[in-house]
């Protein structure tokens, strides 16, 4: 890979401070970095890392792409005792770079600036929320885009290790430039990241492993899909094979529905490239949730279960978004449950991307239907991030730490190591611009966001996507905004402590679903906010 590196004009002098949180101070030229100091009580220097090289793989991202080289790195700096990780006696201290700007990456340089080997945390381009929150120091000038200048970055100050956000850096391979040349990488490369750039290509996956998924064909033809689907009968799922930022996934109840699906995506190429190609799957009826699992390549190891709102509307209804709220546990997924989805869906899945040479190093979210006819699990599609917002809860909820975590999983480190959870649940309330999933007004002032995280214990809101104005106000910038986020000592009081905090926010441009969590609570608990 020809690098060309970008130059910043920081000051050479940046002086990390400790008081065991990762905070640090800096005198720093460049204003994108000056905005926000973090004050501690003792400094140290940076500690220097050397490294071999970085275990790493390249394939082809199709069912039969021959075995691929591989290479296998070792970081030489000491470990410290996390989680079923040995130690010889240091500790072994990281400056952490988050790539993304969203409420998933905020809840993630949350939970790493609250990790004892996290001595500071990175986040770009991040959002003015996460800067605000002291949680991390935003790098908005930062082309995360631009591999070449986030190595630059890296070298610059030090950064032990990235944690890369979204889906789109993976599948454009920003994983693979930055394990090539060193840098411990959390995520997959981009031919792994195929299980979620790829709808056809997870699906032949699931085919060769026996993984349970619903059944499904592959379409490029309009006609010859709405063929199969007259065959099929509604409901229906037309699904785009590629990333279509959330919104590539139709439940069609109807066959005229699904044949509008279908047209939209390959005649009228509304998702571009990423619709060129559909999934028309079979409709699954049941109960769904969200399974994590963090992937060192040969092993994985399960994170709390979480159950996520995909519909706009309260009770389920209008069209699929991001998703409006999560809480964690999600008591559909049982114990016996989660051991089952790890034995027949996860471990198969890393397996078999090991044998087809595409070893999966990151984060595996399997959005899964508990089929209802059945009781049984099965697998409607792979994240190869942490979901958002599911994350927000599991996040808020996690006890370990999570830099020394992840950095075994990098390492290839993960056998034996298990997480420490705080008992309890926790709860996330998405609140979205007026309109959204659909057009929605920008610029629009939030307000009372500190009253909001003061009106309860244990409450956090985390910003997805938030700006300043000249006058030093929240405003809004994007379709989901914020997530409101409380634990409890169960549901129902970590549902209360949100809803509490969410009502306390001023924000007439926003809306909120009022029913977060009403699978798993009595309906008489939504009484409060019908």
């Amino acid at each position: 890979m020809a690098m060309a590196f970008a130059t910043f004009n920081l000051s050479p002098s940046l002086r990390f401070v400790s008081n065991n949180k990762g905070f640090f101070d800096s005198q720093l030229s460049n204003s994108f970095l000056s905005s926000h100091l973090f004050l501690g009580t003792s400094s140290f220097s940076v500690p220097t890392l050397s490294f071999s090289t970085i275990h790493q793989t390249s394939c082809r991202p199709h069912i039969n792409a021959s075995p691929c080289s591989s290479t296998s790195f070792r970081c030489f700096a000491q470990k410290s005792p996390v989680d079923g990780l040995g130690s010889n006696g240091a500790s072994e201290r990281l400056v952490v770079l988050v790539i993304g700007g969203g409420g998933r990456e905020h809840a993630l340089c949350y939970a790493l600036q609250r990790s004892p080997s996290c001595d500071a945390v990175f986040c770009a381009p991040g959002n003015a929320g996460i800067s605000s929150s002291g949680n991390a120091t935003c790098i908005p000038e930062l082309d995360i885009s631009d591999s070449s200048a986030v190595i630059s970055f890296c070298r610059k100050w030090g950064v032990g290790l990235v944690v890369v956000g979204p889906e789109a850096p993976l599948v454009s391979g920003l994983a693979n430039d930055l394990v090539k040349v060193g840098i411990p990488t959390f995520g997959p490369s981009a031919e792994a990241a195929a299980l979620e750039g790829s709808k056809n290509f997870m699906k032949s996956i699931c085919d060769k492993y026996g993984i349970p998924t619903a059944k499904y064909q592959t379409f490029s033809d309009a006609s010859a899909a709405k063929q199969y689907i007259k065959e099929q009968g509604a409901p229906i799922v037309i699904k785009a094979d590629g990333l279509a930022a959330g919104k590539g996934v139709i439940v069609a109840m109807t066959l005229e529905e699904a044949y509008e699906a279908v047209d939209s995506m390959l005649v009228e190429g509304i998702f571009g490239s990423a619709g060129c190609r559909v999934i028309v799957e079979e409709f699954l009826e049941g109960e769904e949730a969200s399974f994590f699992a963090l992937v060192d390549g040969e092993n994985a190891i399960p994170l709390e279960s979480a159950q996520d709102h995909k519909r706009v509307g309260d009770g389920d209804t209008g069209p699929n978004t991001g998703g409006m709220g999560a809480y964690s546990p999600a008591p559909v997924l049982t114990e016996e449950l989660q051991s089952l989805v790890m034995e027949s869906i996860i471990l198969p899945t890393v397996k078999g991307m090991s044998a087809e040479g595409c070893k999966f190093v990151g984060v595996l979210y399997a959005g899964l239907m508990i089929e209802k006819k059945s009781g049984l699990p099965k697998l409607i599609e792979y994240n190869v991030r942490f979901g958002d917002p599911e994350c927000q809860v599991l996040m808020i909820r996690l006890e370990s730490d999570l830099a020394k975590v992840l950095l075994a999983a990098c390492r290839g480190e993960l056998k034996g190591v298990s997480l420490n959870w705080s008992p309890g649940s926790a709860m996330v309330v998405v609140m979205a611009s007026q309109g959204y999933p659909g057009s929605y007004e920008k610029g629009t002032v939030i307000q009372s966001l500190e009253e909001a995280e003061n009106v309860a214990p244990c409450v956090k809101i985390f910003h997805a996507g938030t700006a300043l104005d000249l006058d030093g106000n929240f405003v809004a910038t994007g379709g989901r905004v914020l997530g409101v986020t409380a634990k409890g000592r169960d549901l129902k009081e970590a549902r209360d402590r949100a809803y509490d905090a969410v009502e306390e926010i001023k924000w007439p441009g926003g809306f909120y679903r009022r029913d977060i969590g009403w699978r798993a609570l009595p309906q008489n608990e939504f009484a409060r906010n019908a």
